[in-house]
């Protein structure tokens, strides 16, 4: 009888540790929510380029997106709109801070004076030229048709350029993520699709401020070019656009979820573009370090050689939830874009320079500006 009891009891834990392990193997992992913004809508057409509605070209490649994206168990969307209603730029954000998304993402359609063409990405920021303001004019100035929308945008002139300024710091923390998004995305139009390439730009979209995680605000092209307006207006088009942007999503909840072999972005809107222009000192600043950096991600990776390709001297920083692995270290200009080259040449091909000034980061044409007195 003694046995008895004992075998059953014995029975039972292994019962029990079986359920574990099968509960173990069951736990949901985080999911990833994704909101999807389709530009404009109801009394708001966006622009009508050629005679095409911006807010309805959004909405169905808003729409095809989150099809795309809902195949994937660990996604889940959640559309600011799903139908032809206006809805208030405040409220845009709202729904997205509400949800905890991990991504926003809104749709739009250009327009032009010119001949104008091609696709181009946008995270918040001060506005690097007019063109960037302009753009960034125009779609702000949907407040106007929104009910009180002095007290909701706390007197926000969507025409003044120093009302504009004011909205970059809320999102400075997650400007890093968003231009990794943001490149991907435009990678995508470019080697997939062969669109025209436009870059990845900052501008004071005020969508994009009132949210508090990674946001782009992608232009899909110009209704105002004949040849775009069409492909923008078909079904063809729609569905290569809503394809490519859903696959550059998944690309980047992929990179953020550790892939860490190749998961780097360039700095096109502070650094490559300003790199071009900026006056090099030849001289040294021994309080100005210079790093490339050759890849992010969530997990942290022991900085020995064999898990970077043989590169040795390899640092990190864990910024914003993300890990980012530096090669090399020299106050010297020269130096590290020789060290850049070696990076790209043992594969880290979007590698790309950066610079610290007494242990934090600093904008590299501020570095590259400085002289010694």
């Amino acid at each position: 009888m003694k046995t008895h009891k004992v075998l059953l009891f014995v029975s039972f834990i292994i019962v029990l540790t079986l359920y574990s392990f099968v509960s173990i193997n069951h736990v949901p992992k985080h999911t990833f929510v994704v909101v999807l913004d389709a530009g404009h809508g109801g009394h708001d057409p966006g622009n009508v380029g050629n005679g095409y509605k911006e807010k309805e070209i959004a909405l169905n490649v808003v729409l095809e997106v989150g099809k795309l994206l809902e195949k994937n168990p660990e996604i889940k969307v959640i559309y600011t709109r799903e139908k032809d209603v206006f809805i208030d730029l405040f409220y845009r954000g709202q729904i997205a801070n509400k949800a905890n998304a991990d991504l926003f993402v809104s749709v739009h359609c250009n327009a032009h004076r010119s001949e104008a063409h091609g696709t181009e990405t946008f995270v918040l920021g001060t506005h690097r030229n007019q063109t960037n303001f302009e753009v960034a004019k125009k779609e702000n100035s949907v407040i106007f048709l929104e009910s009180d929308y002095e007290s909701k945008y706390g007197g926000f002139n969507p025409n003044s350029p120093e009302s504009v300024i004011g909205l970059t710091l809320a999102q400075e923390e997650y400007l890093d993520q968003s231009i990794q998004l943001a490149k991907t995305i435009q990678d995508r139009f470019t080697n997939k699709l062969y669109r025209k390439n436009r870059g990845v730009k900052q501008a004071g979209f005020i969508v994009l401020h009132q949210t508090v995680m990674p946001s782009v605000l992608v232009e899909m092209g110009f209704l105002t070019f004949i040849e775009e307006g069409k492909y923008l207006n078909s079904q063809k088009g729609q569905k290569e656009i809503s394809t490519a942007i859903a696959e550059a999503i998944l690309e980047y909840k992929h990179q953020i979820d550790g892939n860490i072999g190749e998961t780097t972005f360039e700095e096109y809107v502070n650094e490559a573009v300003l790199d071009e222009k900026a006056p090099i000192s030849h001289e040294t600043d021994s309080n100005i370090i210079y790093k490339v950096q050759i890849a992010a991600g969530s997990k942290k990776i022991d900085t020995k050689p064999y898990n970077f390709k043989q590169l040795e001297n390899i640092s990190y920083d864990f910024v914003n939830n993300l890990y980012k692995y530096y090669y090399g270290a020299t106050s010297s200009y020269e130096e590290v874009k020789t060290l850049e080259n070696t990076a790209k040449s043992k594969g880290y091909t979007s590698s790309f320079i950066v610079a610290f000034k007494d242990g934090k980061k600093i904008p590299l044409s501020d570095a590259l500006k400085t002289t010694v007195n």
